[in-house]
């Protein structure tokens, strides 16, 4: 193998402020066509049965299944880690909880 072929290419990504805060969501909504798979984020608020999708993320077939992977690799690393992520067979989606008291 030549030198040139040995040499690892280095990617510099750079993230601004208001991307590196981050948006919360406690749901994703997948769907996918022939040429693509769309991931909908979204954040359900309690006690507000309408939200909003907050991103969209927009992946080849071929990176959607790089994104399985890594994330099942990070997952699984995670859980090395922390102990086991509790699941549950179907997530509950609260959509009437909030506060009961009075004041």
């Amino acid at each position: 193998m030549s030198e040139d072929n040995k040499k690892v290419q280095q990617l510099n990504i750079e993230i601004d402020e208001q991307v590196a805060d981050g948006t919360y969501s406690n749901l994703a909504i997948i769907n996918h066509s022939p040429s693509e798979f769309v991931v909908d984020f979204v954040n359900i608020m309690p006690g507000n049965p309408k939200s909003k999708v907050k991103s969209r993320i927009i992946l080849t077939p071929q990176h959607a299944k790089r994104f399985l992977k890594a994330l099942a690799d990070n997952v699984q690393k995670f859980e090395q880690a922390h102990g086991e992520i509790r699941d549950f067979e179907k997530a509950p989606i609260p959509m009437n909880f909030g506060p009961t008291g009075q004041a």
